[in-house]
């Protein structure tokens, strides 16, 4: 069973960076697509970015793209989403989600929420101007 626990999250001024970490638990952090979600109040929950653990980082959402950068360290069960440049809009809940399979493959199609069937508790993030 897949256990995450994210953190890093806080306010920041726009034009700020923060650094998000997501912990996987022990001994499960191996055959997963793994994405960062963020959610605004009354909004729906947007992919921010997505990875096949052990390979890059697959996907980007278009208005994160050339500001978050998401890695992973392995030896760490941990994987990243830094953050630079934020914007208010940025501002939201976010949250690491993960889908164990065999088929990296089928981590590089597009993905939604459902996709995935665990979650971590998600971490506020908050950008004033």
């Amino acid at each position: 069973q897949v256990h995450m626990v994210e953190s890093g999250g806080g306010s920041a001024q726009a034009g700020g960076s923060l650094k998000l970490s997501c912990v996987v638990s022990e001994g499960t952090y191996v055959r997963l697509c793994m994405a960062w979600f963020r959610q605004a109040p009354g909004s729906d929950r947007e992919g921010v970015g997505r990875i096949y653990i052990g390979h890059s980082p697959i996907h980007y959402a278009d208005s994160v793209k050339g500001r978050f950068t998401i890695s992973q360290d392995n030896a760490k069960n941990t994987l990243y989403l830094q953050m630079d440049n934020l914007k208010p809009e940025d501002s939201g809940m976010y949250y690491c989600a993960a889908k164990r399979t065999w088929k990296s493959e089928w981590c590089y199609e597009d993905k939604t929420p459902r996709d995935f069937d665990t979650w971590g508790q998600g971490t506020q993030v908050t950008v004033s101007s």
